[in-house]
């Protein structure tokens, strides 16, 4: 394999960026005011951190994850009867009726929005039987996704011993939630009439912080201001949590706008190319390209090392999408970013004569 090694300017590289350092004003850290906070971009790397992994009570930002179980398990049309019991449960509710049937939709419309604890027990009954069972469904998600801080007992998040989560799991796990369209749709509704009945949508950053598509909030007295919020500017998008937060809105806005203004997204399948000297080809060379999806999220304004690994030549016949090697990107001696090379064209054997 040849190692083409070399140190470039970063706005060299990749010339769709602007040739400008990063601003002054984001070069230092933004202070919050949660106890715990993370800032993760898509990949899952954290761009700001203060007690991302100290175990908490999460009021009602559990709601991804009973959201996420039933969006997982039911069909959106299928129909729920609010029973007594439902009503009678604790906090925060969007006034379920005792025998009025409700659409799964509209009953995660009232998760979501209006955080209605009769809502996720509703829905938790009708997913797997009892509550009980529901939680049980609920921490083997837990398990697949690999959030080793994360465990729940009640599809609500009120209080109790062992339910708990941390900062980075909450925002791997709305990571996870944003694939899902559906979860996309509902999250991100300011408003929506369920049986005669208005829901307003308790994240104000869908009005307050631009480019903010989806959330939930989340209050106990124990557990504080609890908050999960998803913004997307230029393509980029990224997942703040803040957690025991008094002053949680102005937390969200403030670490968005530093890391959008500190941070770039680029599709490096579309950004980068590479020639490979082809034998017995019917061309001279083929082009190899990061494969596609290889998006990275570098910092603005940096000094990026380059490392490329691909073969001297290559011999026909080629197939499009065949591995051709590795692209590593670099800095300061540590690796930010690795994906594969491959070939973006085929190549058939020459005609022999």
């Amino acid at each position: 394999m040849l190692i083409i090694r070399s140190v470039i300017s970063f706005v060299l590289i990749f010339c769709l960026l602007m040739a400008q350092s990063v601003p002054a004003c984001a070069e230092s850290k933004p202070t919050v005011s949660a106890e715990a906070c993370v800032l993760l971009c898509e990949d899952g790397s954290a761009l700001f951190e203060k007690n991302a992994d100290r175990r908490c009570l999460i009021a009602s930002t559990t709601k991804l994850m009973t959201a996420l179980v039933c969006l997982e398990n039911d069909e959106l049309d299928g129909t729920v009867t609010a029973r007594k019991r439902h009503c009678e449960v604790e906090g925060s509710s969007m006034y379920l009726r005792p025998g009025e049937r409700y659409s799964v939709r509209e009953l995660l419309l009232g998760l979501l929005l209006a955080s209605g604890n009769d809502a996720a027990l509703a829905l938790a009954e009708h997913t797997a039987g009892s509550e009980e069972a529901f939680a049980s469904l609920m921490n083997a998600k837990v398990w697949e996704l690999g959030l080793s801080n994360t465990h729940f007992e009640n599809p609500h998040g009120l209080d109790a011993k062992n339910h708990y989560s941390s900062a980075r799991d909450l925002a791997r796990l709305m990571l996870y939630c944003m694939e899902n369209p559906a979860f996309r749709e509902l999250a991100g509704t300011k408003a929506a009439n369920v049986k005669g009945l208005t829901l307003l949508n308790h994240n104000k950053l869908l009005t307050l912080c631009p480019g903010c598509v989806g959330g939930k909030t989340g209050y106990t007295g124990a557990a504080g201001r609890c908050l999960v919020s998803c913004c997307e500017r230029d393509g980029l998008r990224l997942v703040c949590v803040t957690l025991s937060a008094p002053d949680d809105w102005n937390d969200h806005m403030r670490l968005y706008d530093w890391a959008f203004d500190r941070y770039a997204l680029h599709d490096l399948s579309a950004e980068l190319s590479f020639a490979v000297p082809l034998v017995s080809g019917s061309r001279a060379s083929l082009k190899a390209a990061p494969a596609g999806g290889s998006r990275a999220v570098l910092r603005r304004g940096d000094r990026t090392e380059l490392l490329v690994e691909l073969p001297r030549f290559v011999f026909a016949p080629v197939s499009a999408g065949e591995s051709a090697g590795t692209l590593t990107l670099l800095r300061d001696e540590r690796v930010v970013y690795r994906c594969p090379l491959v070939f973006a064209e085929e190549a058939e054997l020459a005609d022999a004569y």
